[in-house]
């Protein structure tokens, strides 16, 4: 006779799939690469401002930028979503509550409006259109795009402004992306290496703006929104 398998409920899953920090249901779950030990995402970038040590065993993590040894395991974000109905509709719902109270007002000054940024793999290269999609099916997000003024030494290149400097795109846009519009709209040669900057720190090419935004921006004092970005021609230090 067969034996009946017991039926496993989510609560008896609660220990692994739990934030340390806030206690509730893994959001974005991000591991330290030290300790392999899991949070939300913005649970542990924010225990980071303050702290280099992991907050569960007490591990220092990296001596002066922990954020580096942070990764997203999509895996388990999708095993999460699996076993709590309704958690994936929720939070998606609530980012785009989020981001949606946060964009200019739409009778907002013309040269304050944001143009819309297409993706390359949307087809699109820059302009706004209302032909195409844009990812609009993410959570959007408003930058404006700055020109970091030159220092004036002798044989510097220089960039100019862009004729429009706000923006508005898809918050898992990467730098990498920003820098090729950047190009795109200044008309640069392939050549030309930019550095974009967010309160004075280089970013990196892979970092999203939804990253950038969380770790960089929201969390420095009374920073406005849109997010500004800086950019400027790349200087070599070596």
């Amino acid at each position: 006779m067969a034996a009946t398998g017991r039926k496993h409920l989510v609560r008896d899953f609660n220990h692994f799939i739990t934030c340390y920090l806030c206690r509730g249901y893994l959001i974005k779950p991000t591991t330290v690469t030290e300790c392999l030990h899991t949070f939300c995402k913005g649970c542990i970038v924010q225990h980071f401002e303050d702290s280099n040590d992991c907050p569960k065993c007490g591990i220092q993590v990296h001596e002066t930028n922990p954020l580096e040894m942070l990764r997203l395991d999509n895996t388990l974000e999708e095993i999460i979503f699996k076993l709590v109905p309704g958690l994936r509709e929720k939070e998606e719902q609530q980012e785009l509550d989020f981001w949606r109270k946060n964009q200019p007002k739409a009778d907002a000054p013309e040269n304050l409006r944001c143009q819309r940024f297409c993706l390359p793999d949307d087809g699109g290269d820059g302009d706004d259109g209302d032909d195409e999609d844009c990812h609009r099916s993410d959570p959007q997000i408003a930058i404006c795009l700055d020109c970091l003024r030159s220092t004036g030494q002798a044989g510097e290149r220089t960039v100019t402004d862009l004729m429009k400097r706000f923006i508005r795109c898809s918050s898992r846009v990467t730098v990498g992306t920003i820098k090729k519009f950047l190009s795109l709209k200044l008309k640069l040669p392939s050549s030309y290496e930019l550095d974009v900057l967010c309160n004075g720190e280089i970013m990196g090419r892979d970092h999203t703006l939804e990253f950038i935004y969380m770790t960089r921006w929201r969390l420095h004092g009374d920073n406005t929104y849109p997010m500004v970005l800086e950019y400027r021609p790349r200087i070599d230090f070596g």
